[in-house]
């Protein structure tokens, strides 16, 4: 009997182990199923210009995809903005990239090479438009710019298509009306310091630096975009019909709203990939979207509109099917 009692203890010892190891397998299971491991490859971003909301927002979310799928390896490219970034990705040159849904319409309506490929992740926030100019102008709606000197954006950039729409419904025609520069959110701020352009469009999330850090050193003023020219939008079709009236809070860009706040015109960014990006990835990089609102919006506070609710509305582009996946796990 004496003897018997270590074999036993050996016996409830292994039974125990038997037991401990199928418990951990059970939870090693469910913490990481078969089949769901991370991504792992490089996938390629397509953001904006180096002083824009794009970038910065970019940026940001490579560290965040970093830290949720560190198999994943992300490339950022710098672009001119929203019509660029949607010809990237429907040609492949670009695996995921931010564009405002005016871009996505009118690049559809051209038949752009592989448009009917694009697929959306998530609706993010939205861009306003900003018509600067200094303090003293005597701008005071769109339709006085006529005879002066406007920075538009480049041609493959979202400021430029939304620049043209808005100055079409003001009446004017930018190739015969204004002089137009093509200079970019890099330049545009130090060419209106020198004087050297009137005023400049601009389409980005609030607040976008580079007009933070104009108006802080230099007296400017946002000219308002009223209700009137949205419905003239509107009356344009297709793209323009992307366009929604807004206004921009006064604490926007405190230094040149003075307590004011500043009616205007909105479009909505979407996260966009094309139909043939893997479903697993692209489920995983959407839920990363979501979760890292808050760490980004700290540091862009556009960010901080990211939504869960409304993310899911990516018109005039269908859900990616791994973004869907993600929306139906989250589904209360």
């Amino acid at each position: 009997m004496l003897q018997a009692l270590p074999r036993m203890s050996r016996r409830r010892a292994l039974l125990g182990s038997t037991a401990a190891f199928a418990v951990l397998g059970l939870l090693l299971w469910w913490l990481l199923p078969l089949g769901k491991e991370s991504p792992s490859g490089t996938v390629t971003f397509s953001t904006g210009t180096p002083t824009g909301v794009y970038q910065k927002y970019g940026t940001l979310l490579r560290h965040a995809i970093a830290k949720d799928l560190p198999g994943l390896d992300v490339r950022l490219l710098n672009s001119d903005g929203s019509q660029e970034n949607v010809r990237r990705v429907a040609t492949g040159q670009a695996d995921f990239t931010i564009a405002a849904a005016d871009a996505v319409e009118a690049y559809r309506l051209a038949n752009g090479p592989g448009a009917d490929r694009l697929r959306g992740c998530a609706r993010l926030y939205d861009d306003y438009v900003h018509l600067v100019v200094p303090r003293s102008s005597p701008v005071r709606s769109v339709a006085d710019l006529k005879g002066r000197t406007v920075a538009v954006g480049p041609g493959g950039s979202g400021v430029r298509l939304v620049a043209d729409h808005v100055l079409a419904a003001a009446g004017l025609d930018p190739e015969k009306d204004i002089t137009t520069l093509s200079d970019g959110i890099g330049t545009m701020p130090g060419l209106l310091k020198q004087n050297r352009i009137d005023a400049f469009f601009w389409s980005g999330g609030l607040p976008t630096s580079a007009i933070t850090q104009l108006s802080n050193n230099f007296p400017i003023r946002l000219v308002p975009i009223g209700s009137d020219l949205v419905a003239k939008l509107h009356a344009q079709g297709g793209a323009s019909g992307y366009y929604r009236a807004a206004v921009m809070p006064a604490d926007a860009y405190p230094e040149s709203q003075q307590g004011a706040s500043v009616p205007t015109v909105a479009v909505a960014n979407l996260l966009v990939t094309r139909e043939d990006m893997d479903a697993d990835l692209t489920e995983k990089l959407t839920r990363t979207v979501i979760d890292s609102r808050d760490r980004i919006g700290a540091q862009v506070h556009a960010a901080q509109l990211v939504d869960l609710r409304s993310a899911i509305y990516t018109d005039p582009l269908e859900l990616h099917e791994g973004a869907r996946r993600y929306y139906r796990s989250v589904k209360p």
